[in-house]
Order: structure tokens, then C-alpha cells, then sequence
């Protein structure tokens, strides 16, 4: 695998609409009940995607490919649509941005744990190095170039959720990387992008709705408190990081592998951090210069063990 520009773009793309997705998501909570907002989204989603994917589920024979598989899509549906924001949204009520994104960084760790264990990948020397020079770049950005500030950091409840969401969006990466054989090879069903995510959907919009149903009867919500610009953020979230981000996730880990997408992921907090400064004014400081060179250099670290590995397959 060689970094090129293009796949730079597609791996980085997905990292920034999530960041905006953690800043918009974080103001539209104060409007809406994080699980419902969650479902809201995918539901709005759901629809700006049929007119894509929609032959998917035009005709019997169609739907009866999605039946066959429909305990594999169904897991990618909990985990990639119904579960991982809704846990996200759900630990930024009771966790700080600072603890969510150092949680979130943890992402090439957990991509390393899940491949070892499911999948027989055991990490190399150049990935654990790229991993940690990443990490360290994420936490300096959310130390704001002070690292002893992370001795002070107490978890809390939002902490063990975030945990929980990074988790099982390495299982959802690593099941597009290695799909089971009924989804490889010529086994696969004709899907684009647009059917995959529908086919997802199909399962993935009623998970969420159900975990948002289910959470009403634990612990009833207050009424969403609609305005246009909550309305805006539901449009924002359900393309962005939705449907945009989703296509080149989807194409990126597939072509570059879990390992190095996540790697890639780890550009979110400090998107995040950037966007936070243009939001409330404050102007870059040095250490965001430092620290993406560090996340830059774990990224190429880590990306010269698999260019090695396919020039000594050649």
C-alpha cells in the first residue's frame, strides 16, 4: 500500500467531517436527546440515500441478497449506524471534550487489540511506533502543550461510553476490511457504495430508532426544542458524517487497511482542536504545529511497513 495523494484525501476527509460532527453534535444535544438525535439523523440519512441505492430493495431478488446476509449487515448496522454515535452524542453530556477525543485517539490501539484477537493480525514494530507517535500527538493537542495536565484527568461514566463506541468501530472496520465469503469476492452482491450503506440502513436505522425508544422507557427525554438551527445540524450530520464520510471510509479501509485508517482517525481531535479555535475566536497555538507533525509522523511510520510488505511480495 503506498500513501498517495488521493488516498491521503479520502483518509483525511472522513476524520475532518467528523470532527465537525463532534462540535455541531455537541451543540445540538442541548436541543435534542442525544439517542434521538442519533436516530433522527440516520433516519434523514436513510432517505437522501434511496434515491441512490435504491435498487437495493427495488425487487424481490433484491431484498432476498439482503436476507442472506442479513446477520452480517445487521452487526454493521448496530455498530456502525444505531450504536457508535449514539454513544458518542451520549458521552459528551457526561464526559469533557478533553477526556472523549484522548478516548477517541486510543482508535490504531483498539484497531491493533481487535485485529489480534479476531482476526490473527499481529501488529508490527513500525505500527506499535506510529501508533505511539500518534497518540502522542493527539494528547499534546489536548493538553494544549502542557502533557503533565494529563496526570489530572478523572474518568467518568461518558469515558467507559466512549471506550465502548471506539471499540466497536474497530470491529465495524476491520468486518468492511474482511468481509465474511458471502460478501467477497464474486459472492458479493453487484452493490455500490449507495446500496452497501442502504443495505446497512435497512437494519442500522431501526437499531437506532429502537436504542432511542428503549432510552425513552429507561429514562424519558425532554421534548426536542426544534429550531432551524437545529434542523440545519440534522442536515449537516446526516450528509457530512453521514453519507460523505461513510463512501470514503468505506473506500479508504479497504484499499489502506484498518491499521492505517486508523492511524488517520487519530486527525480528528486535532481538526476538532482547530475548529474549536476558529469557533470561539482563539488563534492556533505552536503546539497544534508540533503535534500534527507528530500525528503525521506515526502516519508514515506506520505506512512504510506495508509498502515494505508489498515490495517484498512482488
Amino acid at each position: 500500500m503506498q500513501l498517495t495523494p488521493r488516498l491521503v484525501l479520502m483518509l483525511a476527509t472522513p476524520p475532518a467531517m467528523w470532527a465537525t460532527n463532534a462540535v455541531v453534535g455537541r451543540l445540538a444535544i442541548g436541543s435534542m436527546d442525544p439517542l434521538w438525535l442519533n436516530a433522527i439523523r440516520w433516519v434523514v440519512a436513510f432517505v437522501l440515500l434511496l434515491p441512490l441505492g435504491w435498487s437495493a430493495l427495488a425487487t424481490p431478488a433484491a431484498r432476498a441478497q439482503i436476507a442472506a446476509r442479513w446477520q452480517y449487515l445487521a452487526i454493521l448496522g448496530l455498530i456502525g449506524v444505531g450504536a457508535y454515535n449514539a454513544l458518542q452524542y451520549m458521552a459528551l453530556r457526561t464526559s469533557t471534550p478533553l477526556n472523549v477525543t484522548l478516548i477517541a485517539s486510543s482508535s490504531p490501539v483498539w484497531a491493533m487489540v481487535v485485529g489480534a484477537l479476531g482476526y490473527k493480525v499481529v501488529p508490527t514494530r513500525l505500527q506499535l511506533i506510529g501508533a505511539v507517535l500518534s497518540l502522542a500527538g493527539v494528547a499534546l493537542v489536548m493538553s494544549r502543550g502542557h502533557p503533565a495536565a494529563l496526570a489530572d484527568i478523572q474518568f467518568v461514566q461518558g469515558d467507559l461510553l466512549m471506550v465502548l463506541a471506539i471499540i466497536g468501530w474497530q470491529i465495524y472496520s476491520w468486518m468492511l476490511a474482511r468481509p465474511p465469503a458471502h460478501m467477497a469476492g464474486a459472492a458479493r452482491p453487484a452493490w455500490n457504495w449507495a446500496q452497501f450503506l442502504v443495505a446497512q440502513c435497512v437494519f442500522g436505522v431501526a437499531w437506532a430508532v429502537g436504542i432511542a425508544e428503549v432510552g425513552d422507557l429507561i429514562a424519558p427525554s425532554a421534548p426536542a426544542q426544534w429550531s432551524w438551527q437545529l434542523g440545519a445540524a440534522i442536515l449537516f450530520i446526516a450528509i457530512g458524517p453521514s453519507i460523505i464520510a461513510y463512501r470514503l471510509w468505506g473506500l479508504a479501509v479497504a484499499e489502506a487497511g484498518p491499521a492505517m485508517a486508523a492511524i488517520f482517525y487519530n486527525l480528528t481531535p486535532l481538526f476538532a482542536a482547530i475548529l474549536s479555535a476558529a469557533v470561539i475566536g482563539e488563534a492556533p497555538q505552536p503546539f497544534h504545529g508540533v503535534a500534527f507533525v507528530l500525528i503525521v509522523a506515526g502516519i508514515v511510520v506506520s505506512s512504510r511497513t506495508t509498502a515494505r510488505a508489498a515490495e517484498a511480495a512482488k
